[in-house]
């Protein structure tokens, strides 16, 4: 996938917030953790590759791709969710898009209207392969 094969943690941290009066018109990079309480209207994507994580609380709204390893959405998105190692939808999430994820974690209450995407990575690591019985 885009992020390496190594499995990695969620930051416990914030490092930086988009406050609740803020409007962003442009793409976001970052490192570590980021919080969204505001709207962005542009993609929110992690720097070089690190393992980091994007809070959406219920307030937050985002028009534009997210990409990251970790992600708990709680508020409106309308793009695609590429979720490297995790996925949370909590309960007042409402995302227009696909999202794609390697873990997920779904609440009663989120709306989903897209499509759910395993990502191939894990796929792979998780598939049994088929030995048919009778060989010709």
């Amino acid at each position: 996938m885009f992020f390496g094969k190594s499995s990695s943690k969620p930051q416990s941290r914030i490092d930086c917030l988009i406050g609740t009066d803020t409007d962003i018109a442009g793409n976001v990079t970052f490192s570590g953790g980021l919080r969204v309480d505001g709207h962005v209207r542009g993609d929110i994507v992690q720097a070089g590759g690190k393992p980091s994580t994007v809070v959406l609380s219920e307030k937050a709204r985002v028009e534009g791709e997210i990409r990251v390893s970790h992600v708990v959405i709680n508020g409106t998105v309308k793009g695609p969710i590429l979720g490297a190692e995790y996925v949370e939808l909590q309960p007042k999430a409402v995302v227009h898009g696909d999202v794609e994820y390697r873990k997920i974690e779904i609440h009663l209450g989120a709306v989903l209207a897209g499509r759910l995407l395993h990502s191939a990575e894990a796929r792979a690591e998780n598939v049994v392969p088929f030995k048919p019985a009778v060989s010709e």
